[in-house]
């Protein structure tokens, strides 16, 4: 079964109309909790600490047989260590995971999840569905296939473009499979190179540079998201190249969101939301729903919507980490 909803409604409508009562904790049972993410080594990652412990914070408060125990991994064989701890010494009886890697963690999880623990995974999916019990993410489709769109239309279907990509995972792949899609219906939009730049600044900038020397002429550049997006006119700028015309990032950051609404940039007038705050999403359904003795639907998806001038007041949280 697979929902799509809003992001308003995320939370009311799975927990009013989407359970399945299927139960395998008794309901008086306290819940432990295990939260297994990437560690805040740029800003979206930050926005994922920040709204997972604030989840934390949150529910533990409301739920006095609710325990959450969050741990943060700087790379995958890290993530894969914790794992085990948190089945094997906390002992854990529910996981919500945003996996560093897809392939690398799979193995990982589907050894929790056969000692009995109910699995989510979150954003970045397995490569093996059956290790896991319920996955909640954004719209990895249409925040491919969005950019793809609105690249195609402000260059009026002509030019030389080129992507950065993330890390090898699922949803990288559902992303660019998507953008390529679009560019298929735009024979005269040449795609120069996609290379991963691990939703990085730094690697976005030294892919960016690469690009740079090898091509001479660039229309439009698909950052595929806001942090390497900050790499790329890092690059741009020190080349003192003026030829691109546009430049696209993706996930909704305060800062390119704050570019959209002032018009500093003329290259950056648009993004796709993809808001961090569905780890918080994520736990709150989860434990919510262990504590009920209940269990999720297969697959929940949080769209992802363009982001122009017109509504970007609305995607505008100045108080947040990212």
């Amino acid at each position: 079964m697979k929902i799509s909803i809003s992001r308003r409604t995320v939370l009311s409508a799975v927990a009013a109309a989407s359970f399945a009562a299927i139960p395998v904790l008794a309901a008086a049972e306290p819940v432990h909790l295990g939260v297994s993410i990437p560690a805040a080594t740029h800003s979206f990652m930050g926005g994922i600490n920040y709204w997972a412990n604030q989840a934390k914070k949150d529910l533990e408060k409301e739920h006095k047989d609710l325990k959450i125990t969050i741990k943060t991994a700087a790379n995958a064989p890290e993530q894969a260590n914790q794992l085990q701890d948190l089945s094997t010494v906390s002992k854990i009886n529910a996981l919500v995971i945003f996996p560093f890697e897809s392939a690398a963690l799979t193995k990982p999880v589907a050894q929790v999840k056969a000692k009995g623990t109910y699995v989510t995974v979150v954003d970045r999916g397995l490569t093996d569905t059956s290790a896991q019990d319920a996955y909640v993410a954004g719209d990895n489709t249409a925040f491919g296939k969005i950019p793809a769109e609105y690249i195609a239309k402000k260059l009026g279907g002509k030019g030389n473009i080129v992507a950065l990509r993330g890390i090898p995972t699922t949803l990288d792949n559902e992303r660019m499979d998507a953008f390529n899609s679009v560019m298929k219906n735009y024979p005269d939009i040449k795609l120069l190179d996609a290379k991963y730049a691990n939703w990085n600044r730094d690697d976005a900038f030294k892919v960016t540079q690469d690009y740079l020397t090898r091509f001479k002429n660039i229309d439009a550049i698909w950052a595929a998201d806001d942090d390497m997006a900050v790499g790329v006119l890092k690059a741009i700028e020190q080349a003192k190249r003026d030829d691109i015309k546009v430049i696209f990032g993706g996930a909704g950051a305060k800062g390119m969101v704050k570019t959209i609404i002032d018009g500093k940039d003329k290259r950056i007038d648009a993004d796709v939301s993809y808001s961090p705050k569905f780890i918080y999403d994520a736990i709150k359904l989860t434990a919510e729903a262990r504590l009920k003795g209940e269990k999720l639907p297969a697959t929940t998806i949080i769209p992802s919507v363009l982001i122009t001038k017109e509504n970007a007041k609305s995607f505008y949280h100045p108080d947040s980490p990212f």
